[in-house]
Formats: C-alpha cells, sequence, structure tokens
C-alpha cells in the first residue's frame, strides 16, 4: 500500500510544471512590490485615523470640560 503512494506522488511530481529561474524571479519581485505598494496604503489609511481620532478626542474633550 504504502508502495503504491510513493509511486503514485513520483508520477505526479513529474507532472509538475516547475517555472523558469526568469519567471520565479518576476513573481517574487511582483509579489514585493505588491506587499510594499499595500504596506504603504495601509500605513496611510491608519495615519488619517490616528489623526481623526486624536481631533474627535480633542474635540470631545473641549465640550465636556
Amino acid at each position: 500500500m504504502a508502495k503504491g503512494f510513493i509511486n503514485g506522488v513520483k508520477g505526479e511530481l513529474k507532472k509538475v510544471v516547475w517555472p523558469t529561474k526568469k519567471q520565479l524571479m518576476n513573481n517574487t519581485v511582483m509579489v514585493i512590490g505588491l506587499v510594499v505598494i499595500l504596506s504603504a496604503i495601509i500605513l496611510g489609511f491608519d495615519m488619517i485615523m490616528e489623526f481623526c481620532d486624536g481631533k474627535l478626542w480633542d474635540f470631545i474633550s473641549t465640550k465636556v470640560s
């Protein structure tokens, strides 16, 4: 049973089309670029929300006092 499973795995791995070095590098650069861009967008959104939160608390504290 285990021998048949291992032979099946080997057979399936022979069918895999592995990417070329150029494709791998392009995909890696694309992923890193997207991570950097999305991180910058999230950072910007976080900074805007933090600014708005500070202004809201300032407004609330002046109205309560």
